[in-house]
């Protein structure tokens, strides 16, 4: 396939780069600084002849109020694939919107850390959007809570909105493993118009 993917150097982006290079797809990374400039802005141009797209950015964490920028990424992305002809989108989300228990979700919790809360309200907005989308192919994948360079198993779980964790009680997948969850989904498009999580 032919996959363009925004975010492609940060953790997770590079991780579903490679994972999707050595699985025999061609991908083009852009990024600000990256192997192709530009952003999500330019969805409608750098998207055009694509099977999908892969989006791996994260709402700004050196802004005071990151949600709105987020938003307005997210449509312009929606409204480029749109443009483009693209109907197949991957959105890496965050754990912020998983539910700990029904109708509460893990941002909501008095223990959420406040340095990543607004990013996960953020997130969780975009998830919303997304919601109400019904004419493009799109899933949307959360992490773990915790979330961190490992090892590359191809062994996790595949849930939906619950935060999952193990025996001992612990949310994690690494970001190797994640972005094998990534290009299984690309590949198979198992959960079209849903939001899915990954944990061991």
């Amino acid at each position: 396939m032919k996959i363009l993917l925004f975010g492609a150097t940060g953790m997770v982006g590079q991780r579903i780069a490679a994972e999707l290079s050595d699985r025999g797809h061609e991908v083009t990374g852009v990024s600000r600084r990256g192997p192709v400039k530009g952003d999500i802005h330019d969805t409608a141009t750098l998207a055009k002849g694509y099977d999908a797209v892969i989006s791996a950015i994260g709402p700004a964490r050196d802004v005071e109020e990151p949600e709105q920028p987020f938003l307005d990424a997210n449509r312009a992305l929606l409204d480029g694939l749109r443009a483009a002809g693209v109907s197949r989108v991957i959105v890496v989300g965050g754990a912020g919107s998983l539910q700990v228990a029904p109708g509460l979700d893990l941002v909501d919790t008095p223990e959420f850390p406040d340095a990543y809360k607004k990013e996960a309200l953020a997130a969780r907005s975009a998830l919303r959007m997304y919601r109400e989308v019904d004419d493009l192919d799109w899933t949307f994948v959360c992490p773990a809570i915790v979330i961190a360079p490992g090892e590359r198993t191809g062994a996790f779980r595949v849930g939906g909105d619950e935060v999952m964790s193990d025996d001992q009680g612990n949310s994690f997948i690494s970001a190797e493993d994640f972005a094998v969850a990534i290009a299984e989904e690309v590949e198979r498009d198992a959960n079209p118009r849903r939001r899915i999580s990954v944990a061991y």
